[in-house]
């Protein structure tokens, strides 16, 4: 899941939660809309943890190529 994707969870689970006062059998729209947060932040946060392990990692690299003497 990538930041957008997050982003979009969140901003639907708020319009569910905050905004929508449907009644369904069988189905509470604001729990679905906090689940829907819930996850939405859950993923971004280990995107943006994803995000900032790459950007750690060392950039200097050698290169060692092997090469056949004839």
């Amino acid at each position: 899941m990538g930041i957008g994707t997050s982003i979009f969870l969140i901003a639907a689970g708020a319009i569910l939660y905050f905004a929508v006062n449907a009644d369904v059998s069988g189905l509470e729209v604001s729990t679905v809309g906090l689940i829907l947060m819930l996850v939405g932040a859950l993923g971004l946060v280990i995107s943006l943890f994803f995000l900032s392990s790459q950007r750690r990692a060392p950039t200097d690299r050698t290169v060692v190529r092997d090469r056949e003497v004839l």
